[in-house]
C-alpha cells in the first residue's frame, strides 16, 4: 500500500468529509437551494480574513470568487463548505443555518461536494473506488453503484481507466477523477478550490470546457475560487472580487469588466496601463473628455469626481486598442496617442505589444494582427470603451 505524506493525508480526509453523497440525515439538502452568506466574519488571532460579506448563490449558479492571494476567497469556500467555522454572520443553505456564532453543521450533512487543486485522490484504491467511495452507503445496492460510477466514468473519458491506480494517471487525467468524484452523487453543491492552477495552458483550457459543460448539465450549484481572470470570465454566470477580506463587486462577468467598481478591480481584472489626467468635458451619455499628458481621451466615469476636483485616473483595457502608422493629423484627433513600439510578442493568431507613450507611460499587451517593429513610432487609436476614469486617489 501507498504511504501517504501528511499533507495528502490532510486533503483526503477533507475530501471524505465532503463527499458528494451525503448520508441520509434529516439536515441533508437534496435540491439545490439559495445560498445566503449574510455578513460573514472570520479572524485568525487579530488578523480579520473575512469582514463583513454578503453574496447570495441562486440554484444552479455558477459563482466564482477572484481575487489575489490572501484576500480570503479559499477561506470563504472553506466556510461554505463547513470546514470552517466563522466568527460572526450567517451561511444558509434554504432554509437551514448551516453557519453562525453557535450553529455549525458538519460539511457531510450539506450535500456538497469539493474538487480541490492537488487532486486528494486515494493512492491505493483503483480510479472506479476513489469515485465509487462515497456510494458505499446504506440504501445504495452495488449495481446501481456500478452504474452510477461507470456513466460518470464514460462521461468524463476515463471508462477505460477505471482498473487503474491515480498514481499512473497524468495531472489531467486525476483532476477528471476527482471531477467525477464530485458529480456522481449529483451534490446539491460543488466547491472548486483553483482545481486548474497546478496544470498546464492547454490542459486548463480542456478542463474549464469540460467543468463548464458538466456542471451545468448536472444542475449543481458551484463555488469555484481563483486568481486567474480569464478564467473567471470563461466560467462564471456571477463574480465576486474579493481583496484583503472584502467582497468589493458581485456582478456578471460583463459588468466586472466594462463597469469595476474600483480602481483595485479594474487593475485585477486586466488593464494595459493607467492614465493620469484632468476631465475637460462630461458628456450627455455620462462619459468624460480627459486631458492627458499624451493627448485626449474619452472614458466612461465610474463613481464620481468632483467640480473643483477633476483630477481622475484613467485605466486603459487592452482589446479596444488599436495600432496604425504614425500620423500627425490623427495625433490631434480625440483618443489618438503618439507612441512607439518597446515589445512586440508572438501570440499565434498575432501580436502583443508594448506601447510606449510620448509621455513616457507604458501601455502593455496591445494586440495587432501585423508586427509593427520595435522603437517603430506609430499612433495609437483608443477608443471610449477602452477607458474608465476613477477619482484619483
Amino acid at each position: 500500500m501507498s504511504t501517504l505524506s501528511d499533507s495528502t493525508t490532510a486533503r483526503v480526509d477533507v475530501a471524505r468529509d465532503v463527499a458528494p453523497v451525503v448520508r441520509a440525515t434529516s439536515t441533508a439538502i437534496a435540491h439545490p437551494s439559495r445560498i445566503v452568506v449574510d455578513d460573514v466574519e472570520k479572524a485568525y488571532g487579530e488578523h480579520r480574513v473575512l469582514d463583513g460579506i454578503h453574496l447570495n448563490i441562486e440554484p444552479g449558479q455558477f459563482t466564482v470568487l477572484l481575487g489575489p492571494s490572501g484576500s480570503g476567497k479559499s477561506t470563504l469556500l472553506r466556510c461554505v463548505g463547513g470546514l470552517e467555522k466563522i466568527d460572526d454572520g450567517h451561511i444558509r443553505f434554504g432554509e437551514q443555518t448551516m453557519n453562525s456564532a453557535k450553529v455549525h453543521v458538519a460539511p457531510e450533512r450539506r450535500n456538497v461536494s469539493m474538487v480541490f487543486q492537488d487532486f486528494a485522490l486515494w493512492p491505493h484504491m483503483s480510479i472506479f473506488d476513489n469515485v465509487a467511495f462515497s456510494l458505499h452507503k446504506p440504501g445504495v445496492a452495488k449495481d446501481e453503484r456500478r452504474r452510477a460510477v461507470g456513466e460518470i466514468l464514460e462521461r468524463v473519458g476515463l471508462a477505460d481507466f477505471a482498473t487503474r491506480y491515480p498514481s499512473t494517471l497524468s495531472g489531467g487525467q486525476q483532476q477528471r477523477v476527482s471531477l467525477a468524484r464530485a458529480l456522481v452523487g449529483a451534490p446539491a453543491m460543488i466547491l472548486f478550490d483553483e482545481p486548474l492552477s497546478s496544470l498546464d495552458a492547454h490542459l486548463r483550457e480542456r478542463l474549464r470546457i469540460e467543468i463548464a459543460d458538466l456542471t451545468r448539465e448536472a444542475g449543481s450549484s458551484v463555488l469555484y475560487i481563483t486568481h486567474d481572470q480569464v478564467e473567471a470570465f470563461a466560467l462564471a454566470d456571477v463574480i465576486g472580487v474579493l481583496n484583503e477580506g472584502e467582497l468589493v463587486q458581485v456582478a456578471s462577468p460583463e459588468e466586472i469588466y466594462r463597469n469595476p467598481a474600483t480602481p483595485f478591480v479594474a487593475r485585477f481584472t486586466g488593464v494595459a496601463g493607467e492614465l493620469d489626467g484632468d476631465v475637460v468635458r462630461r458628456e450627455s451619455d455620462g462619459r468624460v473628455l480627459v486631458r492627458c499628458a499624451d493627448g485626449l481621451v474619452h472614458a466612461r466615469l465610474s463613481g464620481a469626481t468632483s467640480q473643483s476636483d477633476p483630477r481622475v485616473r484613467v485605466f486603459v483595457r487592452a482589446a479596444p486598442l488599436r495600432i496604425s502608422a504614425a500620423d500627425a493629423e490623427a495625433r490631434a484627433e480625440h483618443s489618438c496617442l503618439a507612441g512607439r513600439v518597446v515589445d512586440a510578442a508572438f501570440r499565434g493568431r498575432g501580436y502583443e505589444h508594448v506601447i510606449e507613450l510620448d509621455g513616457g507611460e507604458r501601455l502593455l499587451g496591445v494586440f495587432s494582427e501585423e508586427r509593427w517593429n520595435r522603437h517603430e513610432n506609430i499612433t495609437l487609436h483608443v477608443p471610449g470603451d477602452a477607458c474608465i476614469a476613477f477619482a484619483r486617489e
